[in-house]
């Protein structure tokens, strides 16, 4: 990772395994809710990586948050432009953009209170709270990375 680039709370063990186990059922429609499965090619392997995602309506229009930081997903997002979003067994690509630090606060305060209690991993976050100067909501919303969908494309054919 270069140097300048901003820090990436990595997942443990545990958080990886639960995670696959997700993506497993929501791809296959026994979990649905507000969960999807994220699946983006990796810009140097060239691999498709899954992940469970958390899309939030904000303002009329949907967002993928990374709470975690800088992670490779998101590198990978920006890199492609589009991003494959699934759940039982459908896909749909949707065109993405991130975009700057300075538009990002309204966006994270939301996600963190809707989706509170699991991004406390990932850094400290009380429902409701108001200050913008704490020492987690900057950390937040300097490391944290939010990516605007689109119009969506139609969904591709799968084998």
């Amino acid at each position: 990772m270069p140097g300048n680039a901003p820090r990436y709370l990595r997942p443990g063990a545990l958080e990886r395994i639960l995670g696959r186990t997700l993506v497993l059922l929501v791809r296959i429609g026994l979990v649905r809710g507000h969960f999807y499965v994220l699946e983006i090619r990796g810009r140097k392997s060239g691999r498709t990586i899954s992940l469970p995602v958390d899309p939030l309506e904000f303002e009329g229009r949907r967002y993928l948050v990374c709470a975690r930081g800088n992670a490779n997903w998101v590198r990978n997002a920006r890199a492609a432009g589009e991003v494959a979003l699934v759940r039982a067994c459908a896909a749909a690509i949707m065109p993405c953009a991130s975009f700057p630090p300075s538009l990002r606060p309204p966006v994270l305060k939301a996600y963190l209170d809707r989706f509170a209690a699991r991004s406390s991993a990932s850094f400290p976050y009380r429902r409701g709270r108001r200050s913008k100067h704490s020492p987690s909501w900057r950390r937040a919303t300097r490391s944290s990375s939010c990516s605007r969908w689109t119009r969506p494309h139609p969904a591709p054919q799968r084998p």
